[in-house]
């Protein structure tokens, strides 16, 4: 299927792997122009690379930094994806407000400032999609990530106020609920976990999905799949799906809404 990205220029925050790397390489592949985000220069530039292997012809370029020190050369953006964010375990009680603040400014307020500057134009040009990447644990908060989840509630709900900006046009905004995922991120956690407990790598993957009860897909979803559902959401198909939380969580949640 064409999704009729060629001449959309895009943008993915945190894309130099995982889920955000996935996103670039599928929106790649599509023809879209593809500006990767990573705060680290080499790391940016070897994603680049392994997108340009990938997708031979594809467009490609780079902004190093975080959100705050790069929204100057964003320039002219089509597709938004606001990917960057952090999780980690926590203990509830004993996280402090500077800790909250990390979560907020990289979970929530780097969508905030990043929409924020590229909206108006979308307005102005009569076009473009803004996609927000939360999770499902946005919806059902888990105890032991509480600021991650409280992080990605409130990224759903941007994504729903913002989308109401675009009324009558040709703009939309939309943010999807991914599942647990096997992201670089996760990987290394179930690595550290089977190192620490002499077991192997996939048996320990195995044994950390099947503690999720509720999963339909009963194993991890991998970051292409989440990807898969952000092209069609960037893409000029997607044109009748706006201010909308779509669900890519492998059957996680038990709610029909």
């Amino acid at each position: 299927m064409d999704l009729q990205l060629r001449h959309k220029r895009s943008f993915i925050s945190g894309s130099t792997q995982g889920i955000g790397f996935a996103i670039a390489t599928a929106l790649a592949a599509e023809g879209a122009a593809v500006v990767l985000n990573g705060r680290d220069q080499g790391r940016t530039d070897a994603a680049a690379l392994r997108i340009r292997d990938e997708v031979p012809d594809a467009d490609v370029s780079a902004v190093v930094g975080d959100v705050s020190g790069v929204i100057g050369e964003l320039g002219e953006v089509d597709i938004l994806v606001n990917n960057a964010g952090l999780f980690e375990l926590t203990d509830f009680a004993a996280l402090g407000d500077d800790e909250w603040q990390r979560y907020l400014d990289v979970n929530l307020m780097s969508a905030v400032r990043l929409s924020r500057e590229v909206l108006p134009g979308m307005l102005e040009r009569g076009w473009g999609r803004i996609v927000n990447i939360a999770s499902e644990s946005g919806v059902n908060v888990p105890a032991d990530m509480i600021p991650y989840g409280v992080t990605k509630a409130a990224m759903i709900a941007l994504g729903n106020g913002l989308a109401k900006l675009t009324r009558g046009t040709a703009v939309t905004v939309n943010t999807v609920l991914g599942g647990p995922t096997y992201s670089d991120g996760v990987a290394s956690v179930v690595e550290s976990i089977a190192e620490a407990q002499g077991a192997p790598a996939e048996a320990t993957k195995a044994a950390v999905i099947g503690q999720n009860r509720t999963s339909l897909l009963e194993r991890f979803i991998e970051p292409a799949e989440i990807a898969s559902l952000v092209a069609y959401l960037a893409s000029p198909l997607a044109s009748a799906t706006n201010g909308a939380a779509l669900r890519a969580d492998g059957g996680v949640l038990t709610t029909t809404l």
